[in-house]
């Protein structure tokens, strides 16, 4: 890919311009990054959205800095928030990003030449002295926060702003300094705060830092994709999930998700009907996130169970709470077995499949969503929604 396509494709802006990004990367390899705040246990879509974008750089032979924020995630992003984040203890936060890199391994290289870096940003946070923060607050304004449209609707609202939540743009901004980057790569809604890292480069080391956004995943209304728990798609997800949760896509996705989930055309859906480029889509995230076998494994599953209907006219739905669930407990939840112990015989022997694939190991941790649907033994199946 060219240095003006990866500029271009997903991208909503460049500042202060795209020519000037342009110049710099034909003179020389650049370092950049992008942070991702483990508040869940998984990353998701949007951020397959941005690994991509570094994985496209990382070809090019400049150095990615995959930076995982484990002291901004104590705090949390206030960034279309219409309350404040509930804290997460440290314990929670090493929990959460304990398969961070292996997920976004599966695009971005850790190992051989031009290898990326993983970088936590508790590594210099966690050093700051109350002097310090004081200065760095001193480079920003409250009138500068309070314009920020979310806080405006808290306030007409009547709804909290809590102080520390002016303080987080400084955090992500003084990631910028510490690790002395060229460029900073994220969504469009973080804009204020690769701005604030901009500002704060500028002014203690009078460097130029780049900003690039890219374009969100929304549907006609700005709805982002991820908003529920039944459009969210997570890379832990199984393939026949990720697959299925695609396909589940409103027709107004399509256009955004064939420029940023895949290397299709940019005019493919407009050679297609809507059924054939979701289904090109799903094959092609899968296999980004897995391997061509199991896309294709995940095609051929959807086929037969929902394009041929060779599923039962009517399956039991159990409503669950949780996110995710041990596949024993998620099965005796079902009262379709009788023990636990007989359970565990039936994953260990391979009689019980998840959306088509085949669930051996007693301690699989299986993620909930409107498409999931247990087979148990040759007949009996039930279908699990969260509630």
């Amino acid at each position: 890919m060219s240095i003006n396509n990866i500029l271009d494709r997903g991208v909503n802006q460049i500042l202060p311009s795209k020519k000037e990004l342009e110049k710099l990367m034909n003179k020389r390899k650049i370092t950049l990054y992008q942070g991702f705040d483990p508040t869940a246990d998984s990353l998701h879509i949007g951020h397959f959205i941005g690994l991509r974008k570094l994985a496209q750089f990382q070809e090019l032979g400049h150095k990615v800095i995959f930076l995982i924020g484990d002291f901004t995630a104590m705090i949390g992003d206030p960034t279309d928030k219409s309350a404040t984040r509930q804290k997460l203890s440290p314990g929670e936060i090493r929990k959460n990003f304990k398969n961070y890199k292996k997920q976004a391994s599966k695009l971005v290289r850790f190992e051989g030449e031009n290898k990326a870096e993983v970088k936590f940003n508790s590594e210099w946070l966690g050093k700051f002295n109350f002097e310090e923060v004081l200065e760095l607050s001193s480079n920003f304004t409250v009138q500068q926060m309070l314009e920020r449209d979310f806080f405006q609707t808290r306030l007409k609202k009547q709804k909290p702003i809590y102080l520390h939540e002016f303080l987080y743009p400084l955090m992500q901004g003084y990631d910028s300094v510490a690790m002395n980057v060229d460029l900073e790569v994220g969504g469009n809604d973080q804009l204020f705060n690769m701005m604030a890292g901009r500002t704060l480069l500028k002014s203690a080391k009078n460097k130029q830092k780049f900003v690039l956004t890219m374009k969100l995943l929304t549907d006609a209304n700005g709805k982002k994709m991820g908003k529920t728990e039944d459009n969210a798609i997570f890379l832990s997800d199984s393939p026949s999930d990720i697959y299925g949760k695609i396909m589940a896509m409103p027709d107004t996705f399509l256009p955004q998700a064939v420029e940023l989930l895949t290397d299709l055309q940019l005019d493919f859906y407009k050679k297609h009907n809507a059924l054939e480029t979701k289904k090109r889509i799903a094959l092609e995230v899968v296999e980004q996130i897995y391997d061509k076998p199991k896309a294709q494994e995940a095609q051929s599953y959807f086929e037969n169970a929902f394009q041929k209907g060779n599923l039962p006219e009517k399956i039991p739905v159990i409503k669950i709470e949780e996110r995710s669930l041990n596949i024993i407990d998620l099965i005796d939840k079902s009262d379709l077995i009788s023990s636990r112990s007989q359970i565990k015989r039936l994953v260990k022997q391979g009689a019980i499949s998840i959306n088509g694939e085949k669930i051996t190991a007693i301690d699989s941790e299986i993620s909930v969503s409107k498409n999931l649907i247990i087979k148990i033994g040759k007949k009996d199946y039930v279908k699990y929604k969260k509630s």
